[in-house]
């Protein structure tokens, strides 16, 4: 079973305008509460997103020494409600970018000089943490980062999405492409916007839906894993520096950890992706947000 097989416990638009309602009256307090009402509602009447969660930890606790549990499970689906709350944060353009740090000050040196070059750079994300966060610093006037960013998102979430911000008549000025059509159309338009010096952002450890037969086998944590072959096809037809990031909460901040790829060779690729998934689960196992059977 995939992600868009299972059905989304906090997702649609009417739920994000309710939170949204909530959160302009009563202030993030509330969407922190709204998180935890989420977190125990789903632990409660899903069994499972409960099942995906133990499984998780089952094939993890050797390296992680969390073992499955109702308590453990219950701080998993909690992270990730969590992460919902700044996700409202992010689009409303409310979050506090202030909160972002980078992890290691020379691979932040190296992006600021790939991106100063003005010739684009491609970013290899996931679902560990909040990636949304990043894309917010590349928003912000006031960064040194601040240019156009290209998604890529599925056709259901980015009509959720957008539904939502027409609703709090509220612009997120970003470029979305569907991740189930990547194509020669959308190669030359992505090409030519790396061109103008932007960015773009594509999940590197989910298929899209309908897209089994176009996956590449990989292994995690010595299981097998699917990872969607059109993400690293794309990354090494565009021809600019390549990065696989992600945004992970500690505390009240949010650390960036960042790998540039120098072989953009696929097994090449796909060998240091995972490996590179590896560690930052380790770093904030809490924070691995596939709530479906990932592991096959």
């Amino acid at each position: 079973m995939q992600w868009f097989q299972v059905k989304e416990q906090s997702a649609g638009k009417k739920r994000l305008i309710l939170t949204w309602y909530l959160y302009k009256i009563f202030g993030k307090k509330m969407l922190h509460l709204i998180a935890f009402l989420v977190a125990f509602f789903t632990f409660v009447f899903s069994s499972k997103i409960r099942e995906y969660s133990k499984k998780y930890f089952k094939i993890t606790e050797n390296k992680t020494g969390i073992k499955p549990s109702l308590g453990n499970e219950f701080r998993h689906i909690y992270s990730y409600a969590n992460s919902l709350a700044d996700k409202i944060l992010v689009y409303c353009g409310d979050f506090d970018t202030e909160q972002i740090i980078f992890e290691n000050d020379n691979d932040k040196a190296q992006l600021l000089s790939d991106i100063e070059s003005n010739n684009g750079v491609f970013f290899i994300c996931d679902h560990i943490g909040n990636i949304e966060v990043m894309q917010a610093l590349f928003l912000n006037e006031a960064t040194q980062l601040k240019h156009n960013v290209n998604i890529f998102m599925s056709n259901k979430q980015s009509q959720i999405f957008n539904d939502f911000l027409r609703s709090i008549k509220k612009e997120f000025p970003v470029r979305f492409f569907p991740v189930e059509d990547i194509g020669l159309t959308t190669g030359i338009e992505l090409k030519e916007n790396l061109e103008k010096g932007e960015v773009v952002f594509i999940a590197g450890d989910r298929l899209a839906q309908n897209n089994d037969t176009k996956s590449l086998k990989a292994k995690l944590f010595s299981k097998d894993i699917l990872l969607p072959k059109g993400t690293f096809k794309l990354a090494k037809l565009m021809d600019v520096p390549v990065y696989y990031i992600s945004a992970v909460k500690i505390g009240k901040q949010y650390k960036i950890y960042l790998e540039k790829q120098n072989s953009l060779n696929e097994k090449d690729m796909i060998t240091s992706y995972t490996n590179y998934l590896e560690k930052i689960i380790l770093k904030n196992p809490f924070q691995f947000f596939h709530f479906y059977d990932f592991f096959n």
